[in-house]
């Protein structure tokens, strides 16, 4: 059957690559090859430095994300820090093309915003400018009033600008427009995580596909609520 996603995988064409760019040096990029997509949602997990943010960023700047986030028709830059990744990266394209998109990262969605309200309107997050609003709440209000479906949205840690019952807001909504959108998703967060039918790559000394028990989000979270006391003695 085919698949209705809009990338069903990605390539990285090492022989191609005459970079000394800093990813050809984290052990789950340089031993990766290929990656298949085949779930609506996919997540990246791993510990920080691991990787999975940097191979994200790469997967939206060669499909024509601007690097800061936005759009494809977003054109800023504040500063150029983005690696060189994209130019050896292969997407393998569904039969289908999205007709809508966005690549939404925490760490420069104020930029995204400021773009937002010089170049756009407010109907692009819900009649009320995004930096009025707290970093949590503008957050949700882009992704309900700009994410219009039949999209491919890729988003990096979201969950760091959302309290924990935002999470589960963002998991209902990532829920509903999975439905004919695709999703890829860097976290930490074992909320999202939970995602049903979602699937999960553990970015390590390789790059494999792991169930949600065996993230370390739903590891220690779940360590940590059910023998806090205990964890925290031998911790501390």
């Amino acid at each position: 059957m085919l698949s209705e996603n809009y990338i069903t995988g990605i390539s990285i064409d090492w022989d191609a690559n005459n970079s000394s760019d800093f990813y050809s040096s984290i052990p789950s990029i340089k031993s990766t090859r290929e990656l298949e997509l085949n779930s609506k949602v996919t997540f990246f997990v791993g510990e920080n430095g691991s990787g999975k943010s940097t191979l994200l960023e790469g997967i939206a700047v060669n499909y024509g994300f601007n690097p800061e986030g936005g759009s494809i028709n977003y054109n800023f830059s504040t500063k150029d820090s983005h690696s060189s990744l994209s130019d050896i990266i292969l997407l393998k394209k569904g039969f289908k093309r999205a007709k809508d998109g966005f690549f939404l990262r925490a760490e420069s969605f104020y930029n995204v915003a400021t773009y937002v309200e010089e170049n756009l309107t407010y109907d692009e997050c819900g009649g009320t400018s995004l930096h009025s609003q707290s970093h949590g709440e503008s957050f949700m209000s882009l992704i309900s009033n700009r994410f219009r479906g039949e999209g491919l949205y890729i988003l990096d840690e979201p969950e760091a600008a959302l309290s924990p019952q935002m999470q589960l807001s963002l998991l209902i909504l990532i829920n509903e427009l999975s439905k004919n959108s695709q999703f890829i998703i860097v976290t930490h967060s074992p909320i999202l995580l939970g995602l049903p039918g979602s699937e999960i790559y553990l970015f390590d000394s390789n790059i494999q596909k792991v169930d949600y028990q065996d993230t370390e989000s739903y590891q220690i979270t779940k360590l940590f609520i059910e023998d806090r006391e205990q964890l925290l003695k031998r911790i501390l």
